[in-house]
Formats: structure tokens, sequence, C-alpha cells
């Protein structure tokens, strides 16, 4: 493994951490400067999710800027039409991984729904620049630690399938949610697939991206349309079902 690589897993296991200090501290910076203990409470999470998030990216930005000036990480790599359709079809390759993942969890009574995801729109809704974490640079981040760095550095020497296993493993326990270990390691295997088939990270970022953020703008913005919808839906299969007997 590289150097840089080292490093980079470094500020990423340091920022995964560093809430254990920085929400206290922002939320002292804040009292300190005249905002009410309560508001400083509920706005000091965001904020650090912000701060360290945004932090780190230009730090592994930094750390990679050889690599990213270069181009000769990875050879072999997929034409740009070639990556451009994978990087499409990596969305709904991605969806459907989830969704064959969450019913395998369903049948073996696995509450559906994840308490993560829950959090990060309370949060977002709270302070919607979250969006950008959740959406964007959450999705680049664990797409170079997760993808680039440790599940390229196994496949060079396990093949893709043990590579792939292990580190979609380690992607679901870092989201601390290992009831849904199976949800997050089917996205973990689709991602790493994405990579391996086109050699270019910047593949799975965008399946990535594109994923989460359907996610978020489905169980935020649309939430009530949603909700209605599915009212209206079961309205009509009522006075269907009603109409027949």
């Amino acid at each position: 493994m590289k150097k840089e690589y080292g490093f980079i897993l470094i500020a990423y296991v340091i920022m995964q951490l560093s809430s254990y200090i920085g929400v206290p501290l922002v939320l002292l910076i804040g009292t300190f400067m005249g905002k009410s203990t309560v508001e400083m409470q509920s706005l000091s999470i965001p904020y650090w999710l912000v701060i360290s998030f945004s932090t780190t990216l230009i730090i592994i930005l930094y750390l990679l800027r050889n690599e990213m000036k270069t181009g000769t990480e990875i050879r072999n790599v997929a034409p740009v039409p070639t990556s451009i359709s994978w990087a499409i079809f990596g969305i709904f390759l991605a969806l459907f991984a989830q969704t064959v993942a969450a019913n395998i969890e369903l049948a073996l009574g696995i509450e559906t729904g994840s308490e993560n995801t829950e959090q990060i729109i309370q949060l977002i809704e709270t302070f919607p620049i979250v969006i950008l974490i959740s959406s964007v640079i959450g999705p680049i981040l664990e797409e170079i630690v997760f993808r680039k760095i440790i599940f390229g550095s196994l496949h060079k020497r396990l093949g893709f399938f043990l590579s792939a296993l292990i580190s979609s493993v380690i992607f679901a326990l870092a989201h601390f949610e290992p009831e849904h270990v199976i949800l997050y390691s089917a996205m973990g295997f689709t991602f790493a697939y994405l990579y391996v088939k086109t050699k270019r990270i910047l593949v799975p970022i965008f399946a990535h991206v594109a994923m989460n953020t359907m996610v978020v703008l489905v169980q935020s913005v649309f939430r009530e349309d949603l909700e209605r919808m599915i009212k209206e839906a079961e309205q009509i299969q009522s006075f269907i079902g009603g109409f027949f007997l």
C-alpha cells in the first residue's frame, strides 16, 4: 500500500472519531459567541459534520494530487463512453442490489429501515446543507477509502470475490448498523464491481452519489408527496376490493 493511502485511512478514521471532540467544541464556541445552549445543541452536530467531512475531503484530494495529475494510477481504464454507460447503469444496479438485500433481511426477520438514514434526514431538515455531506462528500470519501484503497489493495492479492467481501463487510460495519450488514455489503459489492469493470473510481462515485441523492430526496423533499400517493393507492385498492366483494 502506498504511503499516501495510509495517511488517507488515518484521516478517515480520525474524521469518524472526531465528533467526540468536535461537537462539544462547536457547542462551546457557539455559546461563547452568544448563541443559546438549546440552539447550539441542535446545530453543533450538523456544523461539525460539514467541517469534518469537508476538511477530510480536502486533505484526501491533496494526498491524491499526484495521481490525479499523472493519471497513471490504473492502466487499461475503460473508454469514457463505456464508463459513462456503466456509471448510469450502476445506479439501477445499486438500487436492484439494495432491494434484493432488503428483502433478504426482511425474510430473516430484520426490520426494514435504517436508523442511520433517519438521523441524516432529521439533520437535513434542521440544516439543509447536510445534504451535501450525505449525497456528495460522504459517498466520495467512502469510494476512495473502501473501494479505491481497501478493495483495490486487496484485489491485487485476493481476486474479486474475497476482496469485495472483506471490503464490503468493513464498509458495512463502518456505518455502525451491524443488523444491516447484508444491505451495506450488497452495496459494497455493487460499487466494487463497477470499479473493477471500468478501472475508474469516478464510476462508483457517480453511482453512489446518485443513489444517495435519490434516497434523500425521496425521504425528505418528496416524503409528503410519496405518503400522499401511497394513501391514495390504498384508498383506490380498498374501493376496488369493496366493489368486487
